[in-house]
């Protein structure tokens, strides 16, 4: 019988595998004890569990944290951007330092479906979705590295509501107050506009915060620059926030790329603040990732603060990516990456 993913385990879950061996509740809390707050991945290292228990553990469970295969650090502010190994998949998550505090971004699949053009990920394909076990191990073994995370985002490679069902599991697993206790406001899920993951969200009741990544005000551009627009256009998008907003109560994050003559000008920023009209949003310009297209240049520094003293638009921004690209699954492993 192959062995379970002790990860992909919810709370509950290990109360049942608990109970079925003659265990009692507690159990269930010793373990994930050491598995979510400790960050040990032994069973025969839990030392406050009996030997002969360990061993049965070891003959049922299998604990999957990712191989680390190369670490890069920035130098202007300590983000760190890692690159795991997941059985032969490589993926990469981020520790995005803040003062006081790392938020970590997580990805969701390996490599992503959804083809956008200025982003590396897209253009590499897609393999597969991920598992629970695989997004909280990412999270889990950051930790092992930094110490404790503050703040999650699902942000990483992928599209998190196409693989909806297991990002709401590495969700309740990291919320668990058993698990890892990680506060529920303290987790955003992003999407690149998924209509039917939006409002499932908003049925869900989890709690947790929303980001959209735009990227343009209009259909016309935005479906050459996100092309899953074609399928969830942005009249249609709007009203899954509305719906969103209205079950939530929750402001929602805009991320908008900015590339240099593309989405960039004060018109698009007045269109941007028209189509958001009436919305509550915290709108984060990101001076936008190029992964060697050359119709897609990052906007130059003085642009972005143009456009965010603009009257008509109402959110104001947010920090970019650093030098390594470490934001949102857009830019792939750079060549110089040292382990």
């Amino acid at each position: 019988m192959p062995k379970k993913d002790a990860l992909s385990l919810g709370y509950q879950d290990w109360v049942a595998e608990m109970e079925a061996l003659g265990e009692k509740r507690f159990r269930a809390d010793q373990i994930c004890g050491w598995l979510y707050k400790k960050r040990v991945f032994e069973w025969q290292l839990m030392s406050d569990i009996g030997l002969e228990m360990r061993s049965r553990l070891d003959e049922l469970f299998r604990v999957e944290v990712p191989r680390l295969e190369k670490v890069v650090s920035s130098r202007r502010d300590g983000t760190k951007k890692f690159l795991w190994d997941f059985g032969g998949s490589s993926v990469e998550s981020v520790a995005i330092a803040h003062p006081g505090r790392l938020t970590a971004c997580l990805s969701t699949q390996v490599g992503c479906p959804l083809g956008c053009p200025f982003c590396a990920t897209g253009q590499s394909g897609f393999e597969r979705n991920m598992t629970v076990g695989e997004m909280v191990g990412q999270f889990l073994a950051m930790e092992a590295r930094l110490g404790d995370i503050k703040n999650l985002v699902f942000m990483g490679m992928g599209e998190p509501m196409l693989n909806y069902d297991n990002v709401i599991g590495a969700v309740r697993n990291l919320n668990h107050p058993k698990m890892r206790g990680l506060g529920i406001r303290h987790i955003t899920i992003s999407t690149s506009g998924v209509v039917p993951g939006i409002l499932r969200l908003a049925r869900e009741g989890l709690g947790v915060r929303l980001a959209v990544s735009l990227h343009a005000p209009n259909d016309d551009l935005r479906d050459l620059l996100v092309p899953i627009n074609a399928q969830y256009p942005l009249k249609e998008l709007r009203e899954a926030l509305e719906t969103y907003q209205e079950a939530t109560g929750d402001r929602i994050t805009i991320e908008y790329s900015l590339f240099d003559k593309v989405n960039d000008s004060v018109p698009m920023a007045r269109q941007l603040g028209e189509y958001l009209k009436g919305l509550s949003v915290f709108i984060n310009l990101i001076p936008g990732s190029c992964t060697g297209d050359a119709r897609y240049v990052t906007s130059p520094p003085l642009q972005g603060e143009r456009l965010c003293g603009d009257p008509v638009l109402h959110g104001v921004p947010g920090g970019g990516p650093d030098e390594q690209g470490g934001r949102c699954g857009r830019g792939m492993w750079p060549a110089q990456a040292n382990a």
